[in-house]
């Protein structure tokens, strides 16, 4: 399998890719920790107005709370509000208004963090398909789709849980323990201190923690991605596993892949589970201190009852954010990896035009001026020089691995040359000096393996010309015969293809694509065993119909059928790389080659076939 690799800017680090693709929503997230700072902040002032509450009804003097008279003063309410409230009802009535703005701002919090979550995680999605869509053909190739797939989906929802929930609980619980030991020390040092001494642990074992996890989250995201390729590969190929028996070996492999990525999550379930335990025994050791201390300072008349509660009060309300914020920095762990693994797409380079490429006119003759070319060091084409008329049709014949199909892709930029691998050049111009998008919507290529959209034949037919007329579809269809198939459908030009065509044959898809191929109006057509499945009676239609309504169009018809390439007007013959055989039919026939035995082996098994059908 094909692996994303780590690129030469990989030593930036993941946030940096946050940082980036957060531009446009700072300020929304500014506005929601804004707003979260007063939420935290009415939250803590509910314990002092509870302390002042039981306080009032013990009887303790207004002057001995003076934390109630700071936040007091801060409201503007007074630094002798404590005095001046007096009953109950009155501190009843700010506690409701304490607990309605702090709602308020929560509300303001949440929702402006959606907003600037989900517009982030839009620009993540709209930059990854658009710089995948731009990755050259060799990345693609090299790369298994269940793979990309799962980075673009699984990665992504990770890192938008990140920014809409983990990020603003970091902030928050870094808030919630700010104000909470600001209030805390200054009512009472001792059990102050002896809440605080337990931070610092809990922090050193969750950054531990995160260590640990963040290498088994990223072996889970990498088995998850071989587990969907398997399955994308089954469900895209059901036909072939069917064809072959081949569902035993297909489940087997799926569910080994499927155990390993199971084991790996129990992995990670152990360790969390240890992170909960462990999490569980140092919040009842911080309880227990807490209480020991409080229980000495009551019996020495140091402390309040109501002083007792909100110190309880306060010690619960940021247990669970600390132990959160290990929770939230092992997600943060699962966030970077993901990120790192989002990032290797985003750094892979794109194609790019060479410097002063233009949208030249692109006709003329095809040269192949010795050209050799080799994928991933394994030698495709040695040394091949041909050229081809403006107008007429070269047909390509050789075995498999002969290097014909290499011959399409190098004429479409699919690959590039490399220095010293020669030259391509059409109308004497080399096509680097053509705008990638501009040469290949002039070099219109029928695959053998054709690929359709789940839409209607029509928007097949159509592809990327909008408001095409119904009769230009219609004529294009009839050109590739399959205009009376398609009227035979219950819902004619409308009938949807299903996923990848799978409710048309072989030879219907192959035609659709040569309607569509024949509808773009391209000067150059290259046929790459687009007629494999067509009968010969079908192709030979085809091809008269192109040769009459397409002329001054250049064809080169790449096949393993010698009545396909017949009527060309010069066929090439390659073999491991290299042009062995080259000229008219006629004259490839009177040589006695390669051409000549594929054509008379061809010629027997038709005629026995022949006779088989006569016989029977």
């Amino acid at each position: 399998m094909g692996e994303l690799t780590e690129t030469e800017n990989s030593n930036k680090r993941p946030a940096a890719l946050l940082w980036e693709i957060s531009q446009g929503s700072r300020g929304m997230y500014c506005a929601a920790c804004a707003a979260l700072l007063i939420s935290v902040a009415c939250n803590f002032t509910m314990p002092q107005l509870i302390r002042f509450l039981v306080d009032s009804a013990s009887g303790v003097p207004a002057s001995h709370m003076p934390v109630i008279s700071s936040f007091a003063a801060a409201a503007g309410l007074g630094a002798d509000f404590a005095e001046r409230a007096g009953g109950l009802a009155t501190a009843a009535l700010l506690v409701v208004a304490v607990a309605a703005v702090g709602g308020a701002f929560t509300f303001t919090c949440r929702w402006t963090l959606a907003c600037a979550s989900e517009g982030m995680i839009k620009r993540l999605r709209d930059r990854l398909y658009s710089h995948i869509q731009r990755l050259p053909f060799e990345w693609h190739i090299s790369i298994q789709t269940g793979d990309i797939v799962q980075r673009c989906t699984s990665d992504v929802e990770i890192v938008r849980n990140f920014a809409s929930n983990q990020l603003i609980e970091i902030i928050r619980a870094s808030a919630l323990v700010i104000f909470a030991y600001s209030v805390l020390f200054p009512m009472n040092f001792t059990m102050a201190a002896a809440s605080f001494a337990f931070l610092p642990v809990i922090f050193f074992y969750s950054a531990v923690f995160l260590r640990n996890a963040s290498v088994s989250f990223l072996a889970a995201d990498e088995a998850e991605g071989l587990l969907l390729a398997i399955a994308q590969e089954n469900f895209s190929g059901v036909r072939v596993v069917r064809a072959f028996g081949r569902e035993r070996y297909e489940a087997d492999r799926f569910a080994a892949q499927n155990e390993l990525f199971a084991e790996l999550w129990m992995k990670l379930g152990r360790m969390l589970s240890a992170y909960w335990g462990i999490g569980d025994l140092l919040t009842g050791l911080q309880m227990v201190a807490i209480c020991a201390v409080g229980a000495q300072q009551a019996s020495r008349g140091g402390i309040t009852v109501g002083e007792f509660i909100v110190f309880i009060i306060y010690n619960s309300m940021i247990i669970w954010p600390v132990r959160g914020l290990g929770r939230v920095l092992s997600e943060a762990g699962k966030t970077f990896v993901s990120l790192g693994r989002l990032r290797e797409i985003l750094e892979s380079p794109t194609e790019a035009d060479d410097e002063g490429a233009s949208e030249l006119p692109v006709k003329g003759d095809i040269e192949f001026d010795r050209v050799s070319f080799s994928y991933q060091d394994e030698p495709v084409l040695r040394d091949v020089s041909f050229t081809v008329k403006e107008g007429t049709t070269l047909g390509i014949l050789g075995t498999t691995g002969s290097g014909k199909t290499t011959v399409a892709h190098l004429l479409c930029r699919l690959y590039d040359l490399g220095d010293g691998e020669g030259e391509i050049r059409i109308g004497k111009v080399d096509i680097k000096r053509f705008k990638h998008s501009h040469l290949r919507s002039n070099v219109g290529v029928v695959l053998q393996e054709p690929f359709l959209y789940s839409r209607t034949i029509a928007e097949n037919i159509a592809g990327l010309s909008k408001n095409c007329p119904i009769q230009r579809i219609k004529d294009a269809a009839e050109i590739a015969q399959v205009d009376s198939d398609i009227e035979r459908f219950a819902h004619s030009y409308g009938t949807m293809v299903g996923e990848r065509g799978v409710t048309l044959s072989g030879g219907q898809k192959q035609r659709v694509a040569i309607a569509r191929a024949i509808l773009k109006g391209t000067p150059i057509m290259v046929f790459d065993d687009s007629l494999s499945a067509v009968d010969t009676e079908t192709d030979a239609r085809i091809r008269a119909a192109l040769k009459s309504r397409a002329g001054g169009v250049t064809f080169i018809i790449i096949s393993h059928r010698i009545t396909t390439l017949s009527q060309a007007d010069v066929i090439m013959v390659m073999e491991s790389g290299r042009i062995v055989e080259m000229g008219p039919p006629a004259e490839l026939e009177r040589q006695g080659g390669i051409y000549a035995r594929v054509l008379g082996m061809q010629r027997l098994v038709e005629g026995d076939l022949a006779e088989e059908a006569g016989g029977a």
